[in-house]
This record gives structure tokens, C-alpha cells and sequence, in this order.
């Protein structure tokens, strides 16, 4: 069946990838031949070879229920959600709920292609440790329950996607508190989750990031170091199946949580009132932050620019700015109180 009638399908696949990604769920429902092509993973490739695909960042954050009141004893109800920022027209929305909820605390939100993966965190009323996998297609408009991580429930993980195909996962702890080092990774498309082999460490509360053909686990700690930080990582070469040790990942032991792929071969990380950079094996100052983030509770980076969300102080209103990583500049992003809520995970997606 031809894409376009009176058309070779090779022009009307330059059609199609020109399409604005907003478009997608409408120009899927036009045909099973449009909707097969828009799935494809080359359909993403082509888009961004082209010059066609569109950034939006997607964050798990926490709001306050509407139906909560409080008073000078109650304090309102959290609940978390979805939340859709453009960067090209600065526009916020929410993503469709799926069914009983979103989890909170420990949730992993990661891109794969034109889907959305939400994994882990807790369940919704019960804060048990849930081992479920929703997935969210940008092209269907619709949610589907994934198959759940294998083994025991985990939290607080490392996830990081190679954008095309598949999710990596590893460390965090299981519902004894006990750190773990097992990993593993998720077809998308397949629906299937596949065992890797073991870290060498423990790693609770640790950061991942897929950098260049490695899937790199960041810092973290043992069960019996509780909060202290390590400053390692390691680092999974999906080619060979094999993991390498750096010691000095991070320079000193610290926090992982702001640490991202940058796109540009660089990690990143907002650490000591600044932004740094780290090309090979020394971290340099690429700008102070702005005094309204200083205390940085989110990161993401895409497209030569860096998110941060953040406060100056504790229990101030969240506030966000977006780094250009060429000239070092930075401007404030309007969001407005209604998207002011603490960001707890969130990622880029090339549509």
C-alpha cells in the first residue's frame, strides 16, 4: 500500500518526517501504513538527521491535590504528575493520567525514540515499592503497561536509555533497604527485560547516563553507608557486556543526582554553586548558577542547553533556568505556580 497515492514512498516519507510532532497522533490514525511508518524507529532517525525532530522535556513532579485544604494541622495531600515543557514555544502542559496513578519518590522517567518510559518509585496510597513499567506513546496519545522489572522491587535506581531502543537499569535498593548491584535492561519494543551482569559495587541513590556507547553508573552507596556518597562509577560497554572502574568519577565524593549527558560528549553537573563539565577525566567550571537555583533539585540537557530547577534556599518556590552551552548565558524560564512543584525525575525527548 503506497504512504501517498501517485507518490514513490521514499517522497512520501520526506512528507511525513516534516510533519510537526504534535501531529503525530492525528496523521497515525489516517492509516495503517502512516501509523506502521511513524512507529518505526528510523522514522525518529530520519526526523533527526533532517533536521526535523522537536525537543520536549517531560518531569515527574509533585503538585498539591486540588482537593487538599490546609489548615493550621493538615498539611495537603502530594500527589505527582506528568509535565510537558517546549523549549521553542515555552509552552507547559500535563501529560494524560494513566490508570491509579502516577508513583511517587524513586520514579524512573526515561525517552526511548517517541516513547516515554515510567518505571519503579512507589505505589500511589500505599507507598510500597512497585516494580511496574508504563509506557507512553507521543504517537498513539495513549498509555500501556509495560512488562514489570524482573527480581525484587527496587527504588531509587540508575536509568539511562541509548534513545532508540532500550533502558538500562541498576543499583538502587530492594524493600529491606538493602543496596544492590544486580542491572539489567528493557526492550521498548519488545516488551522484554533481559538480565546484565553485576556491578562490582552496591550502588543506593546512584545516577546513570548513557555516555558515549556506556551505559555509566555514578556514585551511590553500600547498605552500610547510608547517605555517604562515594565518588566512583562504572561503566557498562553494551558492546562487550563488560563493566570498567573509574575511581575518581566525580573528583570527591558527592551527590550524583545533577549529573546528565550533555549530547556534546560532556557530562554535567551543577555541584558547589556552579556547572561543570567534564570531557575526559578533569571537571571544569563552565559557569556560576544563578542565585535563584543554587540549591539545583533537577537537571536535564538537550540540544547544547542545560536545564536546572531549583531554589536559593530550602523551602523556597522552585524556579527554573535554562543554560545556552555554547555561549554560557542563562535565562529564566516562565512557568508559572501551577508547574512550580519539585521536580522528582524527568528527560528529554527528540520527537
Amino acid at each position: 500500500m503506497e504512504l501517498l497515492p501517485g507518490l514513490p514512498d521514499h517522497l512520501a516519507l520526506e512528507c511525513l518526517i516534516r510533519l510537526p510532532s504534535d501531529h503525530f497522533t492525528v496523521a497515525a490514525s489516517v492509516s495503517k501504513a502512516w501509523k506502521a511508518e511513524i512507529q518505526l524507529p528510523d522514522f525518529t532517525r530520519r526526523r533527526n538527521a533532517a533536521g526535523f525532530a522537536r525537543s520536549v522535556l517531560v518531569l515527574a513532579q509533585v503538585r498539591v491535590d486540588p482537593a487538599g485544604k490546609r489548615t493550621y494541622d493538615v498539611m495537603p495531600t502530594p500527589t505527582s504528575r506528568l509535565t510537558l515543557w517546549d523549549p521553542e514555544t515555552g509552552s507547559w502542559s500535563e501529560l494524560p493520567p494513566f490508570s491509579g496513578g502516577l508513583p511517587m519518590f524513586g520514579v524512573g522517567v526515561v525517552g526511548v525514540g517517541s516513547e516515554l518510559v515510567v518505571m519503579g518509585g512507589c505505589e500511589p496510597g500505599t507507598c510500597r515499592i512497585s516494580n511496574s513499567v508504563f509506557v507512553y506513546s507521543f504517537v498513539s496519545g495513549k498509555w500501556r503497561r509495560g512488562a514489570p522489572m524482573p527480581g525484587s522491587p527496587r527504588i531509587f535506581f540508575g536509568c539511562a536509555s541509548d534513545s532508540a531502543r532500550v533502558v538500562y537499569v541498576a543499583g538502587g535498593h530492594d524493600d529491606e533497604k538493602n543496596a544492590l548491584k544486580s542491572a539489567m535492561v528493557y526492550d521498548v519494543a519488545r516488551d522484554e527485560w533481559a538480565p546484565l551482569p553485576d556491578m562490582a559495587e552496591e550502588r543506593d541513590e546512584c545516577k546513570a547516563v548513557f555516555h558515549r556507547g556506556k551505559f555509566q553508573v555514578i556514585s551511590g552507596y553500600p547498605t552500610e553507608m547510608q547517605g555517604w556518597f562515594r565518588a566512583d562509577s562504572e561503566a557498562l560497554d553494551v558492546s562487550t557486556g563488560r563493566w570498567d572502574h573509574e575511581e575518581d568519577f566525580l573528583g570527591a565524593a558527592t551527590c550524583p543526582r545533577t549529573c546528565v549527558e550533555g549530547g556534546d560528549g560532556r557530562v554535567y553537573m551543577c555541584h558547589d554553586g556552579n556547572v561543570m563539565a567534564r570531557a575526559e577525566r578533569t571537571w571544569e567550571v563552565e559557569a556560576a548558577l544563578p542565585a535563584a537555583v543554587r540549591n539545583v533539585t533537577h537537571a536535564t540537557a538537550w540540544r547544547s542547553s542545560l536545564l536546572v530547577i531549583g531554589c536559593e534556599r530550602f523551602g523556597e518556590a522552585h524556579r527554573a533556568y535554562v543554560m545556552n552551552l555554547k555561549n554560557r548565558s542563562w535565562k529564566e524560564v516562565a512557568a508559572g505556580d501551577e508547574y512550580g512543584g519539585h521536580v522528582q525525575a524527568g528527560c528529554c525527548l527528540e520527537i
